[in-house]
């Protein structure tokens, strides 16, 4: 935890017309300076950091609809070689199962189950096995369906890439979802690494099974110190994203944990946290 009274570094980022709020925000903090990293950003250099002014700030920034991020320092892209990310809810707007189940007219019943297993009520390898477990019986072409017709991209995350690509970070996306997306999303946006849970299909219909291990907390983490192993990196020198309880174990390892639209108990461990920017929010953090 940073001392009372140190000397910090604050961005404020926010979307659309956001500059007067920005300046208005950005004085709260009394800088020594302020440095415009776009028009939709802002760094206040130099402020004196106390737990009192960091709520004040919080709690201004977010009636705002802005993300407030603080930092020691500054922190550049090239520090880090890869970027990791969650893919349900955070690389992707939508949560796979629940859409699959709503082809079986199951949504409300494996939405909850999800949401609560997001939350770390629930033991996630458990809980994937119930919600699969519904899904028996389904033709398998309805996944293809929540491809084409329900998977978008989280705001921001298409930038977000171009950048980490032309900085020569590796990209890995690690997902207690399925392989069905995570491979179409590797071929489409170009990332080096992927690792999910592979549904069984037999015959042309989901057998309520996943095939070997499940991808869980512990796996993600597992994933991460093993691609950063064979790049012959440390995990310090990775960038891990995600919203949900099953992630804060691989975020926990990162230099950079990054919990986008995340659920509280994310929030509250990651290094920054990022509510109402897109993914690319990642980006004048790292300027």
């Amino acid at each position: 935890m940073t001392n009372a009274h140190t000397s910090m570094n604050l961005v404020l980022q926010g979307l659309d017309d956001c500059k007067a709020r920005l300046e208005r925000i950005a004085a709260l903090t009394a800088p020594t300076n302020m440095t415009w990293l776009s028009e939709r950003a802002v760094r206040c250099e130099g402020i004196t950091f106390s737990p009192a002014l960091r709520q004040t700030i919080e709690v201004a920034a977010h009636a705002a609809q802005l993300d407030a991020t603080y930092m020691v320092g500054i922190r550049h892209l090239n520090e880090f070689k890869l970027v990791a990310m969650d893919m349900d809810s955070t690389f992707i707007t939508i949560e796979c199962i629940d859409e699959i189940a709503d082809m079986q007219g199951l949504k409300p019943q494996v939405a909850a189950i999800t949401e609560a297993a997001m939350r770390g009520e629930l033991d996630f390898s458990a809980s994937l096995t119930r919600r699969v477990a519904l899904l028996e019986g389904l033709d398998a072409s309805a996944l293809e369906r929540v491809y084409e017709e329900r998977l978008r991209l989280s705001p921001g995350a298409e930038d977000m890439l171009k950048a980490v690509q032309a900085a020569g970070l590796k990209t890995l996306l690690v997902s207690g979802g399925f392989t069905f997306f995570t491979s179409r999303l590797k071929a489409r946006m170009g990332l080096d690494y992927t690792h999910a849970n592979e549904l069984e299909i037999v015959d042309g219909k989901l057998t309520g099974k996943v095939i070997g291990g499940i991808v869980d907390a512990d796996e993600k983490q597992r994933t991460v110190e093993r691609v950063c192993a064979e790049l012959g990196i440390t995990p310090a020198q990775a960038i891990v994203m995600g919203d949900g309880a099953n992630d804060l174990k691989m975020m926990g390892i990162a230099g950079l944990s990054v919990a986008f639209r995340a659920k509280p108990v994310v929030r509250e461990q990651a290094s920054v946290a990022l509510n109402f920017v897109g993914l690319d929010g990642i980006l004048p953090l790292l300027a």
